[in-house]
């Protein structure tokens, strides 16, 4: 009896094991690359002429302690205890073993850190709405600002946030929000440039590397036209909204011509690039007889005038989309 209880037991142990066996286990998630982000070029970066490095290492404290030195003409650097060491053509790591190579003459197991502080001339891509778009030079330590600024500054007419693509062999961005593209191939972020030119978070402002692509997107707008003192276009902030009485007082207002009731809103249709008319009694809106109505990106805001020659709804839509005799404003 003893023995069929053992037996008995046995099987209660070994049944989940032949159970789990004959199941088949779930695939292993796919492993995605998760490069570390650090500040300093770890880098296939090529070092050259003008490259200022930071060459660092306990070995090195009793002569100075962390130094920086700038790359000659001849591509030599002036190293401490060994002199002249030419590295350019190297990467920082292959400039890394020269040097320790150098140094194991005098020093016991060297472990020198070279790093890259600033660079020399080097194309940083700026596209969108700036007003000189296209290849630009960066060299030695430039912001982001300094970077749009050689570009001729940003156009009235662009938004108020900053795409960022960096190569990873210059490292991850440093901000909080930067991912990587889906080719794990490039760091991606995006700046908020008004609160960084309003002084909100200027840590954003960082450093502009090499081969950096900067992409500046036509910002979204309103247009307020015909009757109204300063007609044009008035760029939204992000997920910023705007409703009829806000873009008039944008407009400074009505003129004493226009016809308030008679005021339309032109609504671009996604669908068939085709715009449709919305009938709004901007004199009740004003009255408070009527709800304020919410305006849409694109969206046309058309007061005509109750005397004198009116200008047809498609001059108008044609203006707009070629800004012809268009002012455009920003929000402060």
């Amino acid at each position: 009896m003893t023995e069929i209880k053992i037996f008995l037991t046995g099987l209660a142990f070994l049944f989940p094991a032949l159970c789990a066996n004959g199941q088949s286990s779930p695939p292993p998630e796919a492993v995605h690359p998760n490069p570390k982000c650090i500040n300093q070029m770890r880098s296939t970066y090529l070092l050259g002429p003008d490259d200022q490095l930071e060459i660092s290492g306990p070995e090195l404290t009793d002569s100075g302690g962390d130094k920086r030195a700038r790359i000659d003409s001849d591509g030599n650097v002036q190293a401490a205890l060994v002199g002249r060491i030419h590295v350019a053509g190297l990467t920082a790591q292959q400039a890394e073993a020269v040097l320790n190579k150098a140094l194991s003459k005098y020093i016991r197991e060297p472990h020198v850190v070279v790093n890259v502080v600033e660079v020399r001339s080097q194309p940083v891509s700026i596209l969108g709405a700036v007003n000189t778009p296209g290849v630009h030079q960066v060299q030695g330590h430039t912001t982001l600002l300094e970077m749009l600024a050689s570009a001729g500054g940003i156009r009235q007419d662009a938004g108020y946030s900053v795409r960022i693509t960096r190569q990873l062999e210059w490292g991850c961005i440093p901000l909080p929000g930067a991912t990587l593209d889906p080719s794990g191939q490039f760091s991606v972020a995006e700046v908020n440039l008004k609160e960084i030119m309003e002084a909100k978070n200027p840590v954003e402002n960082i450093q502009i590397f090499p081969h950096d692509v900067l992409s500046v997107p036509k910002g979204e707008m309103v247009y307020v036209v015909g009757d109204v003192k300063r007609s044009g276009g008035f760029v939204l902030g992000e997920r910023q909204s705007i409703s009829v009485l806000q873009a008039l007082s944008l407009a400074e207002g009505l003129n004493g011509t226009a016809d308030a009731k008679h005021a339309k809103i032109l609504r671009l249709n996604r669908g068939n690039d085709q715009r449709e008319e919305l009938p709004v009694d901007v004199k009740d809106l004003l009255k408070g007889k009527k709800q304020d109505v919410s305006l849409q990106g694109d969206d046309i805001l058309f007061i005509p005038g109750s005397a004198g020659k009116k200008a047809t709804l498609r001059a108008l839509e044609a203006a707009v989309q070629t800004g012809t005799g268009l002012a455009i404003w920003r929000l402060p």
